[in-house]
């Protein structure tokens, strides 16, 4: 039987990088502007209801957002302009992978209001595919709307604790939960409590401050127990 480690240290590292939804650049742009999203297939949105729960599939990842109405689509992404201006012509533009990545580090993110086409990206949208696991907790449609409206702002971001996938069900089930988070953790401690995985373990503490914002005190210890497991035996 093939050692599972090595697949789930892969699939943790390109979540670290995918799950902030950054976005890859052609060689030469400096970061500054994203590309031009690939030309999105139509989306009826004739078939969407105000206080749909939307779901963009991504390559590692999902984004979610709640539908509001007239092709406008609310959703969470990290962003330091907020904590930077209070100018919402400057905030609405379109976020750049620099203003992303920032955002991320200094754990701050927007609720902003986007057209559908700008939120799916050029991707494939799925309506109300979480109901399913949430069959006695969906709320009025109308209720999960008016959530998502009154949310709209700035707001503290954090891969663990609020993300887009929180944001959403939230809005529409009345919890804030992220299976996308409890995935990503759960391949984290298989790699933690591994001994043969130090090099593993250490680079995601590491990476775990930066993206995660913990503490380096209460996490560097995790890095290196498995590093002293591994000395011992």
């Amino acid at each position: 039987m093939k050692n599972p480690v090595p697949q789930a240290a892969a699939l943790l590292l390109e979540k670290l990088l995918l799950l902030v939804h950054v976005r890859p650049l052609p060689a030469g742009s400096g970061g500054e502007q994203p590309p031009p999203p690939p030309a999105p297939d139509y989306h009826d949105t004739s078939c969407f209801q105000r206080g749909d729960l939307l779901e963009v599939p991504r390559t590692l990842f999902i984004h979610f957002g709640i539908y509001l109405g007239e092709n406008r689509v609310a959703h969470l992404m990290p962003d330091i302009l907020p904590a930077l201006t209070g100018d919402r012509r400057q905030i609405q533009r379109v976020v750049t992978n620099k203003r992303l990545i920032l955002g991320v580090i200094a754990r701050t993110a927007s609720i902003r209001v986007d057209t559908v086409e700008d939120f799916a990206y050029g991707g494939s949208i799925l309506v109300n595919h979480m109901d399913r696991l949430f069959e006695d907790q969906v709320l009025g449609s109308e209720e999960a709307a008016r959530r998502a409206e009154k949310l709209v702002g700035a707001t503290a971001y954090s891969l663990l604790w609020n993300n887009c996938e929180h944001f959403v069900t939230y809005c529409r089930y009345g919890a804030p939960v992220s299976f996308q988070t409890d995935k990503f953790c759960e391949t984290l401690k298989m790699i933690i409590r591994d001994q043969r995985s130090v090099l593993a373990s250490v680079l995601v503490g590491l990476a775990s401050i930066v993206c995660l914002g913990l503490a380096p005190s209460t996490t560097l210890p995790t890095i290196f127990i498995p590093f002293f497991l591994w000395m011992a035996g």
